[in-house]
């Protein structure tokens, strides 16, 4: 590999255990023979950034803000950002940096377009819901979500896998969260949290299932290799 490959900086922490699953995909996806073919990746986990739901979202956006400018100053090239919802400050990141970043949102959508989907499900916050009505909607394809009480209920399901419980019930819980989405309609379910995936797989959903982490691993390998060109920052 060249040695001239794109320094990512990562805007991690939200949460811990999601971001150390999109690194260690970043490890697998790329073609390394020897530590030095790997990436150079700069990394800022910070499970402090304020909730990204409801009344703290604003402030969340001026923590991201930071953390992004700190990594282009470190050297980063180009950023990723393993949080679907706080993708709601996407613009701001790249302003306050300088540098593109790599859409998750945009990412999951397109594979959505891809797969000839035009209903798709979507298991989210109510802010990840919001961000991937828009990018669906631009490519002609409808969004399905939970009903209110089932968002209700997967939203303490994700605080309880934040928590750290990983078990049995916690993956049925997710899977029944897909299955009405299916049932529904939804030609594709993405998995609009990152924590989502951590319970759930492609085997335990009755339709194809995206994860964007992943898509976004894989991305952001070929954007660092030069295999896939650097995203264009807003207004360029």
């Amino acid at each position: 590999m060249s040695d001239t490959s794109l320094v990512l900086g990562v805007l991690g922490g939200m949460g811990p255990a999601a971001t150390l699953e999109f690194l260690n995909k970043l490890h697998a996806y790329t073609p390394a023979k020897s530590d030095q073919d790997h990436i150079r990746v700069l990394m800022d986990l910070n499970p402090k950034v304020p909730d990204r739901n409801g009344p703290t979202s604003a402030a969340a956006g001026a923590v991201l803000a930071e953390m992004a400018g700190a990594l282009a100053g470190a050297g980063a090239d180009v950023l990723a950002m393993p949080c679907n919802t706080a993708h709601a400050h996407a613009d701001l990141i790249q302003r306050a940096s300088g540098l593109p970043l790599i859409d998750l949102i945009e990412t999951g959508s397109a594979a959505a377009r891809d797969l000839g989907a035009r209903r798709v499900g979507v298991l989210g916050t109510k802010g990840a819901l919001r961000l991937y009505r828009e990018y669906l909607a631009a490519q002609a394809m409808g969004i399905l979500a939970l009903s209110p009480q089932r968002q209700d209920d997967f939203m303490a399901t994700i605080y309880k896998i934040k928590s750290g419980d990983l078990g049995p019930t916690i993956r049925a819980e997710m899977a029944a969260y897909a299955a009405d989405l299916v049932a529904d309609g939804a030609e594709a379910v993405i998995a609009g949290c990152t924590e989502a995936p951590l319970v759930l797989g492609a085997k335990d959903v009755k339709a194809p299932f995206l994860d964007p982490g992943d898509l976004l691993a894989r991305r952001c390998v070929a954007v660092c290799l030069g295999q896939e060109p650097v995203p264009a920052l807003p207004g360029a």
